[in-house]
């Protein structure tokens, strides 16, 4: 019997967070263009995301444009000469089949199998290896598998309807939210009861050394889980799991900060997303399934390919931001620095050292993120905890390069799912220590709103 079920979940893949520390200026000199430091790159191009650091040379960039191969591979299933592991369950063969041109993916279209985009899944309680983690759904695991190598049936596969919901600006000027729901169908084996879900839509990968780099001590110094100042804001470190030092880590990485280094986060889409096994995840993504091989292999990625792509993901240039002397634009960074958007989209940030890349190391930056957990309000809420971050709380992402989404990846379908058609959406989805910022982009003048997001599509 099939099991079918409406999921609806609503997530931030970027969240334009919100109160600033103390009074904020309205003017000032605009935000720098070099926004990845010796990093940028002068590029608004479709290459944007995709073009080595410029500060790279000889055996660096070298191992870059060995990683940039190796994040381009397509994996096929054992036995094969090249590139065999693949499976036996998956979501998709290769890096770059998530992250095109290593930007940001996108939902389904309607009758489109998902590329980019797939379900992170576990029940009530904690993983039983100790790492405190989310626990896994029996014979299904942490992520929901919609494809399989030949001859074996995918977990489950899943579509997408949206509900359409109407406001207001305070001017009176009419918008539409829509918010999907998920129906999970053709699963392999009943679900249980108690399901948590998660969509994902692949983000970009570019900047991702710059903010490895950032000192553990500068992150934890805006934390303020009490909101002992009384703002509204609470920023929270996510504590997690590192499998290299069988320690608990400052979360960096992903959606709920659950990964706290580059190479964990790559090693685990290689085996979670591709179902190929490596040094730092030896085990199948189908252990304990009824879908595994039951076989006991050597990992099906090497060491070295493990650290060229890695190694590609820490150097990948930033797009510097462009039309800073544009009046709309410098309006509306003065609108965001009054919306108070900036406490967790923080602007600039500086870089400590990242061993075996200098180039990444002593730099000053402008990611507009502070890497720490917010509240965003039960309408963003899955409902599904990640080592410490609850239901409700989500990692501030960055929005430099956000400007050049529709060049690169041909679409402007932001937050966690897609469901945002456009900047101004997503920032209309803003709940809990977003929620007054919203509401001050929503009492704001339609010309004011129209300089905000010139600003945003600045960076």
């Amino acid at each position: 019997m099939r099991f079918l079920r409406y999921i609806g979940c609503a997530v931030l893949l970027f969240a334009f967070a919100a109160c600033e520390d103390g009074p904020t200026p309205t003017s000032g000199p605009p935000t720098p263009p070099m926004a990845g430091g010796a990093t940028t790159i002068f590029d608004a191009t479709s290459n944007a995301y995709s073009t080595p650091a410029p500060n790279l040379g000889g055996e660096a960039l070298a191992r870059h444009m060995g990683g940039d191969a190796a994040f381009e591979a397509a994996f096929v299933s054992a036995p094969a000469q090249v590139n065999a592991g693949l499976g036996p369950v998956f979501n998709n063969n290769a890096c770059v089949a998530c992250h095109p041109r290593d930007g940001r993916g996108r939902p389904p279209f309607p009758g489109e199998a998902a590329q980019s985009m797939f379900l992170r899944i576990s029940v009530p309680g904690t993983a039983n290896d100790g790492s405190g983690g989310p626990a896994p759904v029996p014979n299904f695991g942490t992520q929901l598998f919609d494809k399989s190598i030949f001859g074996l049936t995918p977990m489950a596969s899943f579509e997408i309807i949206y509900l359409e919901t109407a406001g207001s600006f305070a001017d009176g000027e009419p918008y539409l939210l829509q918010s999907p729901a998920y129906r999970i169908v053709d699963e392999y084996r009943e679900l249980p009861a108690g399901l948590m879900w998660s969509p994902r839509v692949a983000p970009p990968v570019f900047g991702r050394g710059l903010l490895e780099a950032i000192p553990e001590a500068n992150i934890l110094a805006r934390a303020d889980e009490a909101d002992a100042d009384g703002d509204g804001i609470s920023g929270k470190p996510n504590w997690v799991w590192d499998y290299a030092t069988g320690q608990t880590a400052l979360g960096r990485f992903g959606l709920k900060a659950s990964n706290p280094t580059l190479r964990q986060q790559v090693a685990g889409a290689y085996r979670g997303d591709m179902g190929v096994t490596n040094p730092h995840f030896p085990v199948e993504s189908s252990y304990g399934t009824d879908l595994w091989d039951g076989l006991d292999d050597e990992p099906e990625l090497d060491e070295e390919t493990l650290g060229l792509t890695t190694f590609y993901v820490q150097t990948l240039a930033v797009p510097a931001r462009r039309n800073l002397t544009d009046p709309k634009v410098r309006r509306g960074e003065q609108l965001f620095r009054q919306a108070k958007c900036g406490s967790c989209h923080v602007s600039e940030q500086r870089t400590g050292s990242l061993a075996g890349v200098p180039e990444v190391s002593n730099q000053v930056i402008y990611p507009y993120t502070d890497l720490l957990l917010h509240d965003m309000g039960e309408g963003l809420a899955d409902g599904r905890p990640d080592f410490d971050a609850d239901g409700r709380e989500w990692k501030t992402p960055p929005l430099w390069g956000i400007g050049l989404s529709n060049v690169v990846n041909g679409h402007t379908l932001f937050l966690h799912d897609g469901r945002a058609r456009s900047l101004l959406e997503a920032i209309l989805w803003h709940g809990g220590e977003g929620e007054a910022s919203r509401e001050a982009v929503r009492n704001m003048s339609p010309e004011d709103r129209r300089a905000l997001i010139a600003f945003l599509e600045s960076l």
